[in-house]
């Protein structure tokens, strides 16, 4: 459980971090026998912010109550 709190926390703070997961394509644009034109397109997965703040708060949860348990 103290795993999962821990990537919960780090993979909340990135995304809050970086609010996009940025990647390249390469797609043909010109194809006319011998002759190939490519041209690269940068893309975006943009990721809500209040995506990382739950999974920070839920990683704090989960922290918090597995601690309650082992002392308890």
């Amino acid at each position: 459980m103290k795993l999962l709190a821990i990537v919960l926390i780090v993979a909340g703070a990135l995304t809050l971090a970086y609010p996009a997961i940025t990647y390249t394509t390469r797609e043909t644009v010109i194809d006319v026998g011998p002759i190939e034109v490519t041209a690269d397109e940068e893309k975006r997965i943009p990721l809500p912010p209040i995506l990382g703040g739950i999974a920070v708060a839920t990683g704090f949860v989960l922290l918090v109550n597995g601690r309650r348990k082992l002392s308890a």
